[in-house]
């Protein structure tokens, strides 16, 4: 195979390893009955006129399943932190104890489960959507290249190792799909 094509097959791997990445970091954020740091993760905190995420103020732990531990470097931000939390609308309720703010992780009802659920599958759909535009963008690339005088047999084999690639990363993601639905499930 020509470079151009090598290189574009290498790109479009690349490209949707990357879509599949950023799933597995969404569902990451999408909660499974445990508690996990990553829960918080995009919670922003107004502190001395910056925006400034709620990592970088403070030590976050889960010293068990049911409970997630912040420590601020600075006593002062607790409340800027609770304020935070409350505002992200997660459904947690922090209790600040003039030291950490503590954060007790409610077991979730069925009713939430199933939009958790739901949730999961539009974030997997998202990915199938972004995996699909990559395919038809190398696909025009390749026939891009072909004009350019690249062989037609060549161009073709391309193509079929996209497609290849395409169904392999969209089975990737209904695995990642299946096991967070499960995941979500499991009381």
């Amino acid at each position: 195979m020509s470079e151009e094509l090598d290189f574009l097959i290498e790109e479009t791997n690349e490209s949707m390893q990357n879509a599949l990445v950023h799933l597995e970091r969404e569902f990451q954020k999408i909660r499974t009955g445990k508690a996990s740091t990553q829960m918080l993760e995009g919670i922003k905190i107004e502190y001395y006129g910056a925006v400034t995420p709620l990592e970088q103020l403070s030590n976050i732990n889960t010293p068990d399943p049911k409970q997630i531990i912040i420590q601020p470097w600075d006593k002062n931000a607790l409340p800027l932190i609770e304020k935070a939390i409350m505002a992200a609308n997660l459904g947690f309720n922090p209790k600040n104890d003039g030291e950490v703010l503590r954060i007790v992780v409610p077991p979730l009802t069925e009713e939430r489960r199933k939009e958790l659920v739901k949730k999961a599958r539009t974030e997997a759909e998202n990915a199938k959507v972004s995996i699909r535009n990559i395919r038809r963008n190398s696909n025009d690339a390749a026939k891009k290249l072909e004009k350019d005088g690249v062989p037609e047999d060549l161009v073709k084999k391309a193509q079929t190792d996209i497609q290849e690639m395409t169904d392999n990363f969209i089975a990737k993601t209904d695995k990642l799909l299946v096991q967070k639905e499960k995941d979500i499930m499991t009381v």
